[in-house]
């Protein structure tokens, strides 16, 4: 893709540090990722726990279009969505960009995210692990900053098309368990949960969801069917 990126005027985001120097280690067993709390315990990621929620959908998915054809889109889009991540992340982080880094395509979503990208700052955390030992799950959050002034979860999601609201319900519930950790942590509350959503045809959608409340409800369902499947697994059910 030949295509040139018109430089528009630096914005130098501002960062701000409330994690200190929070790290977890981690690891995966089978499907689950599993993350180790300070306490010593090994907990879930959240998004073990939304896959495993929504797991009937993805399959019923890979029946219908195939598995060979169900992988080779899958690989794709988990290439497309890490690399246009990394680029949302040097961005953010004020770094040079050098375009020979990324994929093309990544180069062309970048410049119609930038405008939604630009109304970040004040920034408390690019891709940071999060845990709640209330909840009992951790995570890696891709974004914790003021958007359009307001503190918020900010997630960046890649997609063939714009999906409609009603399909994103994993993704506001996993953004909702990013803000609760992050108060539990810092006692900082996000306000709002945004997701800017980019196709590789240029397309940009925001949704602005503010309802924390409903998701929460809805968090404590998934990891309660999360939790009984595998003491139920793990007892011979």
């Amino acid at each position: 893709m030949n295509f040139k990126f018109k430089q528009r005027k630096k914005i130098t985001f501002i960062h701000h540090n409330y994690l200190g120097d929070l790290e977890l280690d981690c690891k995966t067993t089978e499907s689950i990722r599993l993350y180790n709390l300070p306490s010593g315990q090994w907990v879930p990621s959240i998004t073990s726990v939304t896959s495993f929620y929504n797991r009937e959908i993805f399959v019923k998915w890979r029946k219908r279009v195939g598995i060979e054809e169900a992988n080779r889109i899958t690989k794709r889009a988990t290439a497309r969505g890490t690399d246009f991540h990394q680029v949302c992340q040097d961005y953010l982080e004020n770094k040079e960009l050098v375009w020979e880094n990324y994929q093309p395509i990544s180069k062309f979503m970048f410049y119609h995210a930038k405008p939604y990208l630009d109304k970040i700052n004040n920034i408390h955390a690019i891709e940071r692990t999060l845990y709640s030992e209330y909840l009992g799950l951790a995570g890696r959050v891709d974004c914790i900053g003021e958007y359009e002034g307001e503190l918020a979860v900010i997630d960046f999601k890649t997609s063939e098309k714009i999906k409609p609201e009603e399909w994103l319900e994993n993704y506001f519930v996993q953004e909702t368990f990013y803000a609760a950790a992050y108060y539990e942590l810092t006692e900082i509350v996000p306000v709002k949960l945004i997701t800017i959503m980019v196709t590789p045809g240029g397309e940009v959608k925001v949704f602005d969801k503010r309802n924390k409340g409903d998701y929460i409800k809805l968090l404590v369902r998934y990891i309660k069917e999360f939790v009984h499947h595998n003491i139920g697994a793990t007892n011979g059910e």
